[in-house]
């Protein structure tokens, strides 16, 4: 059953993340800009939903170069046609893919689904799991690339997270506890809260409201697997940003994306928390 599930995992994280990329792109905005509608080359994105389900791949391809017509009337001097009118050059896209690296991006999502259905197992709580994942990395990707966490994707995953897990409570094989993790996710929220207004140019406010979905998903495990959660993000952040210093790629008060470590570590507690419940 377990090595079942590992595998509808691996294919969900796959499908889901060959998607990832064409939402990193649009959503990967400065703050108060709206989201972006047109692939790099110009062409708008078209598709499911307003054009943010699909793969990260423009097809429209540029209009061939016609050749010029002959004089209409040459006179005994004028060239011949060969030699005026240029060879048809074929149709070129503008562009092909965009975004995060599609297959990266991919491989890295199943390898996230597996990771989380080995540990868990065939528990309710895994549905759970594997719903937020992919959501997970893409706010990973576009934090990366433009140093923001969107509220459209923060807010929506603390709520359906908290909601899915008071689901998955009362079935017999769920593996945690709803109370606590409503009261983790207002507890994270409030310590980056705290760090966020002690230090507001090293954290941004879309921290603080990752936390909240973070710290409700760490809590179903428990009060230290929250504490834990919270604890390895923030040092994983401050390993990635010492070794930028010593590369000398960044200075002491240069800005580094949070989010991505602050997923990270919540993944880690997250799969020992599952991993170790008898």
């Amino acid at each position: 059953m377990r090595v079942l599930l590992i595998v509808l995992a691996t294919l969900w994280g796959t499908g889901t993340g060959l998607l990832v990329p064409r939402a990193a792109h649009r959503l990967s905005v400065e703050a108060e800009q709206p989201w972006r509608a047109h692939c790099p080359g110009g062409h708008p994105i078209t598709g499911t939903f307003g054009g943010w389900i699909g793969r990260a791949r423009c097809t429209a391809p540029t209009t061939p170069q016609r050749p010029t017509p002959a004089p209409a009337n040459p006179g005994p001097l004028a060239p011949r046609p060969s030699e005026t009118q240029p060879q048809p050059q074929p149709s070129i896209p503008n562009c092909t893919t965009y975004g995060p690296h599609t297959p990266r991006t991919a491989a890295a999502t199943a390898l996230v689904c597996a990771a989380l259905a080995a540990a868990t197992g065939p528990r309710p709580e895994a549905a759970v799991w594997l719903l937020a994942a992919p959501v997970g990395v893409l706010l990973a990707l576009v934090d990366l690339r433009v140093h923001r966490l969107p509220d459209v994707l923060t807010l929506p995953l603390a709520a359906a997270t908290a909601a899915l897990l008071g689901l998955a409570a009362p079935l017999p094989a769920a593996g945690g506890s709803w109370t606590t993790a409503l009261l983790g996710g207002l507890a994270l929220s409030a310590a980056y809260f705290v760090l966020f207004l002690v230090n507001p140019s090293g954290m941004g406010f879309g921290d603080v409201k990752l936390a909240l979905a973070l710290g409700t998903a760490l809590g179903w495990y428990g009060w230290p697997i929250v504490v834990m959660g919270g604890v390895t993000g923030l040092l994983y952040g401050a390993l990635y940003g010492l070794g930028l210093v010593a590369l000398r790629k960044a200075g002491r008060r240069s800005a580094i994306p949070l989010g991505p470590f602050m997923l990270g570590g919540a993944l880690t507690a997250l799969l020992l928390g599952a991993a170790t419940l008898p």
